[in-house]
């Protein structure tokens, strides 16, 4: 073509290809104007809430900041506590969304601040309560770590021995496989627990205890399975402690995608211990914990900032049997409540 030419216009037939071109070009921005204002909403689901997110504006915009677990704003978080509330948020929505099971521990990254009640019989048929069960505060420190403080439990027992308080105990997570809901759906991390025997009165242990674990998820549509392996190794005495091999598995159900439905996830785990050396050389005891979770329950649903709107409610309750004869408690009543931030 001659580019001299190029702005004049070419009449093939009678018609200005110019006008046709400008009839076009005015079509293409009614469709593209009718398209845009019928957008819908992208829906996005992080801890099993969904939340709704403006489409793409046409227009240069600020980078979003992630505002909580579902929305984002494009104001920058304006304090140290809010910038790393958006990272922790950020780590979260790269993992399952899954809710932690009553017992076994996920191998989720979690922040919050959790207390559970046990009421249960041992093998003299009295009942003991155990208040807290050595859970206390969760935080994610860095983009695949978890450290975990746990505040001693309390016992209070009705067989004639002393009350008091157990142990301080630690744990820390290393997440090293990651992926969502929408790029696979599983996760791999490794646990380091620690206790150190602060316990009186022989509600504790005589000696520091390390265990390791291995815990791995894996989910199927609604449904969630999570299984862990960890050993305990005693600093000291470990002929009189010995080791016992703890081996938990989960299987979990969504009840819903969408309504109140969705915050309810019933649950059935297998708890076994397989004891070498100590008291209870060669022994195992299995236990089998039916129940539910429900959460999370955003308690500021219409927060503007960050940590407003990751504030929320988790409670679930469930009961545990043995299923060996072999067992150190029975008919074990769960209570779990927790405050995640």
């Amino acid at each position: 073509m001659n580019m001299k030419n190029f702005g004049e216009p070419m009449s093939i037939r009678g018609c200005s290809c110019f006008g046709m071109a400008r009839v076009l070009f005015l079509s293409s921005l009614v469709i593209v104007s009718a398209a845009g204002a019928g957008a819908q909403q992208e829906v996005s689901r992080v801890d099993g809430i969904e939340a709704a997110t403006q489409p793409v504006a046409t227009q240069p915009v600020a980078t979003p900041q992630v505002m909580s677990q579902g929305s984002v704003s494009n104001a920058e978080p304006d304090s140290w506590w809010e910038r790393y509330e958006a990272r922790v948020t950020a780590t979260q929505s790269m993992q399952p969304h899954w809710v932690t099971p009553l017992v076994t521990v996920t191998p989720r990254l979690e922040q919050e601040v959790r207390t559970d009640f046990l009421h249960y019989y041992n093998t003299k048929g009295r009942v003991l309560w155990n208040y807290g069960n050595g859970k206390g505060l969760e935080l994610i420190p860095e983009k695949h770590t978890e450290i975990i403080v746990n505040v001693p439990p309390f016992f209070n027992r009705s067989n004639g021995e002393s009350d008091g308080f157990g142990d301080i105990s630690f744990l820390a997570k290393e997440r090293i496989f990651s992926r969502n809901e929408e790029q696979g759906n599983g996760i791999v991390t490794v646990f380091v627990a620690g206790s150190v025997p602060t316990g009186k009165n022989g509600n504790g242990s005589c000696c520091a205890v390390v265990t390791p674990t291995l815990a791995m998820g894996k989910g199927f549509g609604q449904w969630a399975f999570t299984t862990t392996a960890g050993g305990s190794l005693p600093v000291t005495n470990s002929k009189g402690l010995g080791h016992t091999i703890a081996w938990n598995n989960t299987l979990q159900y969504r009840a819903a995608k969408s309504g109140v439905a969705r915050l309810f996830w019933p649950e059935v785990e297998s708890n076994t211990s397989f004891y070498d050396g100590g008291a209870n050389d060669g022994k195992t005891a299995s236990y089998v914990t039916a129940g539910v979770v429900i959460g999370r329950i955003s308690l500021l649903p219409h927060s503007q900032t960050v940590a407003g709107k990751r504030l929320g409610l988790t409670l679930g309750a469930g009961e545990q049997v043995a299923v060996t004869h072999f067992n150190t408690y029975n008919h074990e009543t769960v209570l779990t409540a927790r405050i995640p931030f």
